[in-house]
């Protein structure tokens, strides 16, 4: 499915197509590619169906999970084998689709603190930036480091500007450079016939892993990191002198922490909000080029 195979020709009113309704939706600024990836994904039978068929039974090896974490809150500790785990099991059995969606999710992240940092005036922000392109690139310990560098980027450049008595503040013209307006540098990966789950179904398998193949203090961690989405958001809102884009930042504000139970749907949500604010950024960036007001009232004029 692309966006362009919904077409409007056999529109009913008597009959509507959900699917119709959310491609031609504009509420989100998300970029066309992800947002076709996202759709077949949520349209296929694996999330239709698998996806609720085997969640009683990872809700169950979650329960376990945390039992065993528990007990032992520091071992084991398989930071190397989970990385390898996740790539063989989304080289085996990943659509194309979720794979794209996995991949790119690190390079919007990337980007995203690049911008906040680069329009923050002068502050001592160290990360380091994750552009997996391959499935093989995950490996590299991608998945733990992408959650270090959202904690390292909030606690040092709170640090920083602590440290010099201001806080972020409107720039008259943003540096949107580090901003991809187009396709990342990701190729596409093969389509065999076990390539069928979608990135829903992917990541509500994955999250157990990720409990009990990393210390307890490394996975709650990364389960408070999906709600700093907000405070992101709101960084950004303070460069832009704007919180338009506030109004689709839905993974809560992590001063109220949810159950790590939930670390599957909100991982989801955490990669809607960050590709949202992406495309939000991809359009500002558009409309400084071409001379016009970073105006929120009217962003794809």
């Amino acid at each position: 499915m692309t966006l362009a195979d919904l077409s409007t020709t056999n529109y009913d009113p008597r009959d509507p197509d959900p699917w119709l309704a959310l491609a031609l939706d504009q509420s989100l600024p998300i970029d066309p590619d992800a947002k076709s990836a996202l759709l077949r994904g949520s349209a296929s039978w694996s999330r239709r169906w698998m996806f609720n068929i085997i969640r009683p039974f990872v809700f169950t090896f979650f329960l376990l999970v945390k039992l065993v974490r528990g007990i032992s809150p520091h071992h084991p500790n398989l930071n190397g084998l989970l990385h390898k785990t996740i790539h063989w099991g989304l080289r085996t059995f990943g659509s194309p689709d979720a794979n794209l969606l996995i991949r790119r999710h690190f390079h919007v992240g990337t980007e995203l603190l690049a911008f906040i940092k680069a329009n923050a005036g002068p502050v001592s922000v160290e990360t380091v930036p994750l552009r997996p392109r391959t499935l093989k690139d995950l490996e590299d310990n991608v998945f733990l480091q992408h959650d270090l560098n959202v904690f390292n980027f909030i606690i040092q450049l709170n640090k920083s500007l602590r440290d010099q008595g201001r806080d972020l503040m409107p720039i008259e013209r943003p540096d949107f450079s580090m901003i991809t307006d187009g396709p990342f540098d990701i190729p596409p990966t093969k389509k065999g016939w076990l390539n069928f789950v979608d990135v829903q179904t992917a990541v509500e398998v994955y999250t157990p892993l990720y409990a009990l193949m990393l210390p307890r203090s490394d996975f709650i961690r990364a389960s408070n990191s999906l709600q700093l989405d907000e405070p992101v958001a709101i960084y950004i809102g303070k460069i832009l002198g704007t919180d338009y884009h506030l109004s689709f930042i839905k993974n809560g504000h992590p001063l109220v922490p949810l159950s790590t139970m939930q670390a599957g749907f909100r991982l989801m949500m955490h990669g809607l909000d960050c590709e949202a604010l992406h495309g939000w950024l991809r359009l500002l960036k558009r409309r400084q080029a071409q001379g016009l007001a970073l105006d929120p009232r009217n962003p794809t004029a």
